[in-house]
């Protein structure tokens, strides 16, 4: 087995236009995404190893808060496929991404409901 990096953000609650029923198409609502990417590692990571020898985890947090404006989701799916579209054209070294993304506003006692999505490089 080969040495890899995790990076991660979790929790991140970005307010996209999706939906499929007339209550959920006009206006945005709160969705919670998590994002695991995992990339090469370094041989070894000293105290003045610089940030290239990682990747900048503000990417991932970009790639989830940062959608097309005024582009309707109707499947969170397609939330989740556009953030591995972007990551994957970040960085190659990138090599699989997993987002996982739950529907806030269909909570009624606070269940996490909705989707995980794994994708590897291909």
């Amino acid at each position: 087995m080969s040495d890899s990096l995790i990076l991660e953000v979790h929790d991140l609650v970005v307010n996209v236009l999706t939906g499929i029923y007339s209550q959920e198409t006009h206006l945005p609502q709160p969705l919670r995404i998590s994002i695991s990417t995992t990339l090469d590692m370094a041989p070894h990571y000293a105290p003045d190893t610089p940030l290239s020898a990682s990747k900048n985890y503000m990417t991932l947090k970009e790639a989830a808060t940062k959608l097309p404006e005024g582009v309707h989701f109707t499947l969170i799916e397609a939330v989740a496929d556009h953030i591995m579209d972007t990551l994957f054209a970040d960085d190659p070294r990138i090599s699989n991404i997993v987002v996982k993304i739950v529907k806030l506003a269909i909570a009624e006692d606070n269940e996490a409901i909705g989707i995980t999505m794994s994708r590897g490089r291909t």
